[in-house]
């Protein structure tokens, strides 16, 4: 009788073990649900009218169109096959498990510096939190020689940055979460850090100044976030959760980012990614490009009304109703013209874009209202673009170069093709 209550003991705490295995790990999974949206996977490997990570999204690498990749689990479209180890070398050193490399449109080069334990919870979340998809996508066609796969394993040993994360000396705790979520898992230096002739990122880490400094994204101006001396800690977690803050709001591909990503994210992680930016030396800034009207000068003109350029008109016309002859706007609901980056960069093109077919706040949980502000392709020509871009970039304290109507003709086509 004891032997076989020994066996029978033994059999159980078998397969209690055995269940426990088998069972997933739902806190877990939550956390590695969570880690995906700071890794804001969903924008890249999701497309429209397919199932969320089935990838299919077409991205213009400028030397071809990559197809993000399906990852749910599923085991013969996806990464239902995949092993922790190699789910962990797809994400960090961009190569799946079959050894093909994946190329740099992937971060991986940020996800380097993701722990394993995060790299575990994200494991568990697409392997047992994602819905299987049986989907396919497109396969990426890119122009030679940048269709010969194995050049990215040259690329990667000239200019991929797969050191761990590492916190610098003198950080706090509060800072040193801010930058392994903005090194890493955010990828911010994707869009922030300019690159260089091998569209690699000029800088990886916190060390270098280079590292999120401003750079152009599709032609996009994309600013520097190191400091960002304009916007208090309390001003950029605004912004992060509801894609607006005191005098400033989203457009282009940060719409998406604020929308199913910076906002989902928990109060003390946006306080420490707010904490760290801060705390980065800013970028010198460069002198004015043209001597700016001044403040009081274009108020005032634009108050009066009289002998106005054809900007001058078309802004009263069609902008002052709600960014006021001031440029400041309204806190909130109309962004502040008066030195507004996006207006103030050397390249035009997000402005003129802006101008030509509007913007609008995502809805988030916080801010679920959503702000529209109307395009103008179809009621202003190219040389009227070109006028009210020229004021807005000389106005106030703004001292920008002049846009030029052949500017705008090329931006306005590039967006309709």
């Amino acid at each position: 009788m004891n032997k076989l209550t020994q066996f029978l003991t033994t059999a159980v705490l078998a397969l209690a073990g055995a269940a426990a295995n088998a069972a997933p790990d739902q806190a877990l999974i939550q956390r590695g649900e969570y880690l995906a949206r700071a890794g804001d996977c969903i924008a890249c490997h999701s497309a429209a009218g397919k199932p969320a990570f089935a990838g299919g999204l077409a991205i213009d690498s400028g030397h071809g169109i990559i197809y993000s990749t399906n990852i749910t689990p599923d085991k013969q479209h996806g990464i239902g096959t995949y092993s922790e180890k190699q789910f962990a070398d797809a994400v960090r050193k961009g190569v799946r498990a079959d050894g093909t490399h994946l190329y740099p449109a992937m971060p991986y080069t940020s996800y380097a510096k993701v722990n394993d334990a995060d790299i575990k919870a994200l494991y568990a979340f697409f392997q047992s939190g994602v819905k299987p998809a049986a989907y396919d996508p497109p396969a990426t066609k890119m122009n030679f020689p940048f269709n010969m796969r194995w050049g990215m394993g040259v690329w990667n040993y000239l200019f991929a940055d797969t050191k761990p994360f590492v916190a610098q000396a003198g950080w706090s705790d509060k800072v040193t979460q801010g930058a392994y979520l903005v090194e890493g898992l955010g990828h911010c230096s994707s869009c922030h850090t300019p690159r260089g002739f091998a569209m690699n990122e000029k800088a990886g880490n916190s060390g270098q100044e280079k590292f999120l400094a401003g750079g152009e994204l599709n032609d996009w101006p994309v600013p520097s976030l190191r400091g960002l001396p304009r916007w208090s800690e309390a001003q950029i977690v605004d912004y992060l959760q509801t894609g607006r803050n005191h005098g400033s709001a989203v457009a282009g591909e940060m719409t998406s980012v604020v929308e199913h990503s910076t906002s989902q994210l928990q109060d003390a992680d946006l306080q420490a990614v707010a904490a760290y930016l801060k705390q980065l030396t800013p970028v010198p800034p460069r002198g004015p490009a043209v001597k700016p009207q001044g403040k009081e000068e274009t108020a005032r003109k634009l108050t009066a009304a009289v002998n106005l350029t054809l900007g001058e008109r078309l802004y009263l016309d069609n902008c002052a109703a709600c960014h006021f002859v001031n440029g400041k706007g309204a806190s909130r609901v109309f962004p502040e013209l008066d030195g507004a980056t996006v207006i103030n960069a050397d390249n035009p093109t997000a402005l003129v874009n802006v101008v030509l077919h509007g913007a609008r706040t995502p809805s988030t949980e916080k801010a679920p209202s959503i702000l529209v502000m109307p395009g103008f392709s179809r009621r202003l020509s190219d040389a009227e673009v070109a006028s009210l871009a020229t004021f807005l970039r000389q106005g106030w304290s703004n001292s920008a170069d002049s846009v030029s109507e052949r500017d705008v003709a090329k931006i306005r086509a590039k967006a309709i093709q």
